[in-house]
């Protein structure tokens, strides 16, 4: 209790020092929950690349393109050694019209082809439910984060690009692109993808032949990178994907990103603690009387650097705790307000948290131990002399 009385000796000081920590901790919880998002959506892509090759058109980045695949591709991926089965399917974006720039995996549709059945690994788990039976039409199964954009409910309608499907399955929250998915059947979703299309080119396109990627599952022991080299020098004009190259594609940038916003939040955090270094050193000016009477009965340099740095440690410590508080309130606002159009941008996580106030008070202790190797020095004659 007295090194809390001893923070609060000069109030106005005390929580304006507070305060510098407290933005510091703030701007780091709130940067730092947008990257744990961003990290655990591509942590979610790494596993889905794992033990796999995907093959998209040309133009397409992870499925989402303007030029479609033929369903004969799938035959010809069957047919290359290595490759053990090649299931078609059809991703587009879930909206005609993107209104804004969206971090992460946009919301869309993904139709399937079920021949995946048995060799995906990459499981998605209904919370109410079931998922879309292969070949079924006129029903979906609708991602967690997608739930109250659309009013979704098992045995209720919803429209997806205008036409009409029943709900038959919601998916259990997995924090990775799954939450952002219409699921339904291949049948629906090339429907769908062709009255996207020119009117021009929708004359003369075959529904059925076409897909937007093919995922290639492969004999065991096969290197999903290697294989996806063989596939791109065997079949011309496509886009093969394997774990590495995902990683160069997605994962290299976000990391370039993530050193930037920790670098921006952590700058924001080191000016509070210069804040405590002022805010110290004018402590140990003020009680330098006081430590010199400490010092004549008795009390050691260890003691008096002890006093000091707890009180330091305090300072980091409440500041911490308010920028956690705040930051997490600005996430829950910031996610419930885009919970409507799908767009949770933040992540808090355990580890987020006591980073962030560990290192207020990491950042508090150390700030503290220059006035306080200050305070220890005083000659005891000559702090008694002091005016």
């Amino acid at each position: 209790m007295r090194v809390v009385r001893n923070v609060f000796r000069r109030r106005l000081r005390a929580f304006l020092t507070i305060f510098g920590i407290t933005i510091g901790v703030l701007a780091l919880v709130v940067m730092g929950a947008m990257a744990e998002k961003l990290q655990l959506l591509v942590d979610g892509g790494v596993e889905y690349y794992g033990d796999k090759v995907v093959v998209s058109g040309p133009g397409s980045i992870g499925g989402f393109g303007v030029e479609p695949l033929s369903r004969d591709l799938i035959g010809e991926l069957e047919a290359i050694d290595g490759v053990s089965r090649a299931s078609g399917s059809v991703m587009m974006l879930l909206d005609e019209e993107v209104g804004a720039v969206s971090f992460g995996v946009p919301a869309n549709i993904n139709g399937e082809d079920g021949r995946a059945e048995g060799y995906e690994s990459f499981e998605v788990r209904f919370a109410d439910g079931r998922a879309v039976e292969p070949g079924e039409r006129g029903v979906v199964a609708v991602g967690a984060d997608l739930v109250g954009k659309l009013e979704a409910e098992v045995g209720k309608r919803v429209t997806i690009r205008g036409e009409s499907f029943e709900v038959v399955g919601i998916a259990e929250k997995t924090l990775t692109a799954p939450d952002q998915a219409v699921m339904m059947g291949l049948e629906d979703a090339q429907d769908l993808f062709v009255a996207s299309l020119p009117a021009a080119v929708r004359e003369t396109v075959d529904a059925r032949e076409l897909v937007t990627s093919i995922a290639v599952y492969l004999d065991q022991g096969r290197d999903p990178d290697a294989m996806a080299r063989v596939i791109a020098e065997e079949i011309p004009d496509i886009t093969a994907m394997g774990p590495e190259g995902f990683q160069t594609s997605v994962q290299e940038p976000l990391q370039i990103f993530n050193q930037i916003i920790y670098a921006v939040a952590l700058v924001s955090l080191l000016v509070g603690g210069l804040s405590v270094i002022n805010t110290m050193t004018m402590a140990v000016a003020e009680r330098t009387r006081e430590i010199g009477v400490r010092k004549a009965i008795g009390a050691s340099d260890g003691a008096i650097m002890r006093q000091f740095v707890a009180e330091s440690a305090v300072i980091g410590l409440v500041g911490g705790v308010l920028g956690l508080l705040a930051g997490w309130g600005i996430v829950l606002a910031a996610n419930s307000a885009g919970a409507a159009s799908a767009t949770e941008l933040f992540l808090l996580t355990p580890r987020l948290a006591f980073g962030a106030v560990g290192f207020a008070v990491v950042l508090g202790v150390v700030s503290g131990l220059y006035p306080a190797w200050h305070a220890a020095r005083l000659d005891p004659v000559e702090a008694l002399r002091y005016e």
